[in-house]
């Protein structure tokens, strides 16, 4: 099995482990040296457990938050997903009192792994900008 193919089953492990927020499952695909920035946090975080802290502050303001994977591309050391995200906004987000608002938004990320086939960087290309054009706070630039 070629890299790319590992790598592109990885990332459906890893849509699993954030859509059920296993803390072991992360341990297991993101390489505890990992460094993520985040909005959440000033500081960096790092590996599974910071990456899934990121999930877990989602999870609060949208509990049934959930990624799913549309397509993949993948070669050598990295793979680019296209992720659909929906769920409810039944709690505070970034000061924004709970609406009930229903979203779905598409957005891309890209995932880099090291020679053990663990992420080691995660790449958002629209991040949670297509979060706030879902929930109505923001809208995209007309082109």
């Amino acid at each position: 099995m070629s890299n790319a193919e590992r790598n592109k089953l990885t990332m459906k492990r890893f849509m699993t482990c954030i859509n059920t927020n296993d803390i072991k499952l992360a341990e297991e695909l993101i390489d505890s040296k990992a460094e993520f920035a985040s909005l959440i946090s000033p500081e960096k975080l790092y590996g599974g457990a910071g990456y899934l802290s990121v999930v877990s502050f989602m999870r609060k303001s949208f509990s049934d938050i959930h990624w799913e994977i549309v397509d993949m591309a993948a070669e050598d050391d990295k793979v680019a997903v296209y992720w659909t995200c929906s769920g409810t906004h039944d709690g505070e987000f970034m000061n924004l009192a709970p609406t009930g608002k229903k979203f779905s938004f598409r957005c891309m990320n890209f995932y880099y792994f090291n020679d053990e086939g663990k992420i080691i960087n995660d790449v958002a290309a629209k991040g949670l900008i297509g979060l706030f054009e879902a929930l109505g706070l923001m809208k995209s630039p007309q082109i």
